[in-house]
């Protein structure tokens, strides 16, 4: 795939000129019809349109799963809101799993906002002494304690593989990693994945994958507020950067230079 990413970064390269070159390119087909139906093309293919379907309708339907696989991830965004996850040293029940707790949480605090909003302003008022938690203290109060190990900005990679937000990877009492992408806002594309690499600011797909690179998963979204857990053993001090990784087609995305926090 390492000759597709080599295309992809070279068409990344006349993204600024797309409409003057969409313009060229239909003024070419509509030449090449017009040239096409003076010469009488169109009757020959009439008289063959049983061979031509056999093979044609094949080779189209391969083209439109292709080029929607490739195609719809720039036209689309999925965003992925997830709270501050709870503490790693946090009890469990027996008959939920992590996720389904802090998904639990998250609905409490937004029912909880809900009905703040929709009570008048002093009834909703709070005395400091009053010992109230506020509805997202679980979270809140996790964020607090929990240490930024390190943290950095995301940026652009060329005009077109655009990104923005923060990184920051967190550890929290019982000592385990986890890393937070926050506001993030990238281009979207097939396969995303997220990537710890040793390289501070790695441009290519041998940079990314340096000795001692973390892959963290698939991007979850290319929009919002998400936590990656870091597998034990991980060297924090040994990673430069958080980079979002085109992996099928060995693309960078958008990369967050990493600066040691504690």
């Amino acid at each position: 795939m390492a000759i597709f990413g080599d295309i992809e970064r070279f068409l990344a390269g006349l993204y600024p000129y797309r409409w003057p070159i969409a313009i060229l390119v239909l003024l070419i087909l509509a030449g090449a019809a017009a040239w096409g139906y003076k010469r009488g093309w169109h009757l020959t293919v009439w008289r063959r349109r049983a061979r031509v379907a056999i093979v044609g309708i094949p080779g189209l339907a391969v083209i439109i799963a292709a080029g929607f696989w490739l195609g719809a991830p720039l036209f689309t965004n999925t965003t992925v809101d997830e709270a501050f996850p709870l503490a790693a040293g946090a009890v469990v029940p027996t008959d939920m799993t992590r996720s389904g707790v802090e998904q639990v949480m998250a609905d409490m605090a937004n029912l909880a906002n809900l009905v703040d909003e929709a009570m008048p302003a002093s009834m909703t008022a709070k005395s400091p002494n009053t010992g109230t938690p506020d509805a997202t203290s679980g979270g809140g109060q996790d964020q607090a304690t929990a240490k930024v190990l390190s943290s950095g900005g995301f940026r652009d990679v060329d005009s077109f593989h655009k990104g923005s937000g923060v990184a920051k990877i967190y550890q929290v009492q019982d000592g385990s990693r986890f890393l937070r992408l926050e506001d993030l806002n990238v281009t979207n594309g097939p396969e995303l994945h997220v990537v710890l690499s040793p390289e501070p600011n790695p441009a290519s797909s041998e940079q990314v994958k340096s000795p001692g690179y973390v892959d963290l998963g698939k991007l979850k979204g290319n929009l919002g507020n998400q936590n990656y857990p870091i597998p034990e053993g991980v060297d924090i001090g040994a990673q430069g950067s958080v980079v979002i990784y085109c992996k099928p087609f060995q693309v960078v995305f958008s990369v967050a230079t990493l600066e040691d926090i504690g």
